[in-house]
């Protein structure tokens, strides 16, 4: 059955639709960042997966093995309390999306927290340097050295 065509869009203009359209969910620019220190800190981990099967949510970094879920928030998507800034053009549609993406991101860390994970938010905006030690000392809290 097709469905019907959508009359309005949630874009102002066809050019902000393309452009927001481009955006990537994925191997963002501090997101590759995050993975390459803590790579080059001899940690492992899953990209772009989800910790719980049957959970729709994926992480930026999954350290199956410690239980540490890692999600790379963007600060405007995410609404960054230092640096998000307030859409000018239909704010309204763009405010309600912030905050429906804060509270499914509550409800996810909830989720994950009650099945045994550890979910670390870090902003696209932190040092990549403390976000890898961050990273680190979660994963490594988790699984202690000498524990096979």
């Amino acid at each position: 059955m097709a469905r019907a065509a959508k009359t309005e869009s949630w874009a102002s203009s066809p050019g902000v639709r393309t452009g927001m359209r481009a955006n990537r969910g994925r191997d963002t620019r501090p997101e590759l960042a995050v993975r390459r220190a803590v790579h080059a800190m001899g940690l492992r981990y899953r990209v772009s997966a989800r910790p719980l099967p049957g959970l729709r949510r994926t992480a930026d970094l999954v350290f199956t093995r410690a239980r540490v879920a890692v999600f790379v928030d963007g600060c405007f998507w995410h609404g960054c309390p230092r640096h998000h800034t307030v859409a000018k053009t239909n704010a309204g549609y763009w405010a309600e999306k912030v905050r429906r993406n804060r509270e499914r991101d509550r409800e996810t860390d909830r989720l994950l927290i009650e099945a045994g994970w550890r979910p670390l938010r870090l902003w696209e905006h932190e040092p990549v340097t403390e976000a890898a030690r961050r990273i680190a000392a979660e994963v490594r809290r988790a699984i202690p050295p000498g524990a096979a």
